[in-house]
């Protein structure tokens, strides 16, 4: 039996909702839904920024990717070059030699935002951080990432080294779907080196905002203070990336605010109930004579939660079918909409499989018909 895949469907007003702005301050910020990629908040989107350490989310995708493919194990061991050892700004100290597994860098990474960490695993994935930056660069460009140019792996200011908000929010919903960087992004406190060495996480949302399970901060003196700053409540998660704040509370407190905008007036609605799965169809030549119908699977969609009640949904079922009908076979749709606008549909399929009948049962309930006259 394949299994039912949730439907997600976006949809536009033709008026944008009289919502109050979220109070940030910060030069540019996105606040996106994840599974949709629906833009509920921007300022200054596309604005090209240095990222400062946000740029480690990219580098948390490749490395994902690479534990999820089954090309890196968690149990692998890295070893830090002389070059790993030399960065400046946050680190853990790597020294040269120095061997750690990559469950471990990973918790440098994502925990103390270790810029010798993220070289380590970048040598260790690509042969050198160069290229690795060139795959970093690559994947931007397969996300749709246009306002994004990495120079190293890390975020330490460089000449060309920026991206955008927008961007931020684009590679950060794809890391959200390796449910294995959670375990990384969600700790408050740890340690390395059997206890030696004490990581706290950057990232005050994950103690103090309900709901938050990561992703990664950033702060440099070029960039000034930046965060993409993700929750989750009620099954629906919310990306808020902010860059370019003054201070490190300016960052948190932008981040916070984008999120409660989100969550305050947006959600995840199953509407599969609206649905009218009451009647039946008709099935010619089959061993029963009627298709029972059920959605193909869940309809969610993300909805203002001042309009959820206004929306309904049709109901449209074909006048018949012929036998054979298999479990998942079309039988009708269903069109949902909000105020005249269509939000989606949905296909309605048969529940179960109905045979058709053999030939010698159809000869003889014709016969049987014809006797009755």
């Amino acid at each position: 039996m394949k299994k039912a895949v949730i439907l997600i469907f976006v949809f536009i007003l033709v008026c944008r909702p009289v919502y109050a702005d979220p109070d940030i301050s910060c030069k540019s910020a996105v606040l996106m839904e994840q599974s949709t990629g629906r833009v509920l908040y921007s300022l200054n989107p596309h604005e090209k920024l240095p990222p400062a350490s946000v740029t480690k989310i990219m580098t948390m995708l490749l490395a994902m990717e690479e534990i999820d493919s089954g090309n890196l194990k968690l149990t692998d061991t890295v070893t830090a070059s002389q070059h790993a050892k030399e960065m400046g700004g946050s680190t853990i100290y790597l020294d040269t030699g120095e061997v750690m597994t990559v469950d471990d860098i990973m918790k440098g990474i994502a925990v103390a935002s270790g810029n010798d960490a993220c070289v380590a695993i970048a040598e260790h994935i690509a042969g050198s951080e160069e290229d690795f930056v060139a795959r970093m660069n690559a994947r931007a460009e397969e996300l749709g990432m246009h306002d994004t140019h990495f120079v190293n792996c890390n975020g330490l200011d460089a000449e060309g080294h920026v991206t955008s908000a927008y961007d931020i929010a684009l590679m950060s919903r794809e890391l959200l779907k390796h449910e294995g960087i959670f375990k990384y992004t969600t700790i408050w406190m740890d340690s390395l080196r059997g206890g030696a060495f004490t990581l706290s996480n950057t990232n005050k949302l994950i103690r103090f905002y309900s709901g938050a399970n990561g992703l990664k901060t950033g702060s440099t003196s070029g960039a000034g203070c930046c965060i993409s700053g993700t929750a989750k409540r009620d099954n629906m998660q919310l990306i808020a990336s902010v860059m370019g704040s003054e201070s490190s509370d300016k960052r948190f407190s932008s981040a916070r605010a984008l999120l409660d905008f989100g969550f305050a007036n947006y959600a995840l609605s199953d509407l599969s109930s609206l649905a009218d799965l009451s009647g039946s169809v008709p099935v010619l030549r089959g061993t029963e004579k009627e298709a029972q119908p059920e959605l193909s699977a869940p309809f969610v969609a993300l909805t203002e939660k001042s309009k959820k009640n206004k929306i309904t949904a049709e109901t449209y079922l074909y006048g018949s079918v012929s036998a054979p009908v298999k479990k998942g076979d079309t039988l009708g749709t269903v069109k949902y909409s909000l105020d005249g606008e269509p939000l989606g549909s949905c296909n309605i399929v048969a529940k179960y499989d109905i045979p058709q009948k053999s030939f010698i049962m159809f000869y003889l309930e014709t016969l049987s018909r014809w006797v009755k006259g």
